[in-house]
């Protein structure tokens, strides 16, 4: 009865020595990540420039070409229903 508690006492020592080593390896893990994380952030950072560019010019040729597809249906909207005033008219 007497050694029962002094092998717990010992366990729970070492068990805590464990997890301290295991807290300190994973404070030390997250600081390099919080670093990568940083240094990934600034990149993205210096590259939003070119994306807005690329946002900017993705839209006027949207707009240019949605311009011209409007521009093109109604051409042959107008062909197409002339065709039929004159083919009613004829009957």
């Amino acid at each position: 009865m007497e050694v029962l508690p002094i092998i717990l006492y010992i366990l729970g020592s070492i068990l805590l020595v464990v997890l301290i080593i295991l807290g300190i390896k994973l404070i030390i893990t997250m600081d390099k990540i919080q670093v990568a994380v940083d240094n990934i952030n600034t990149k993205v950072e210096s590259l939003n420039g070119f994306f807005s560019i690329i946002d900017f010019t993705t839209d006027k040729l949207a707009s240019i070409s949605d311009k011209v597809v409007e521009a093109i249906s109604s051409f042959i909207r107008r062909i197409f229903t002339k065709k039929k005033e004159e083919s009613e008219e004829d009957e």
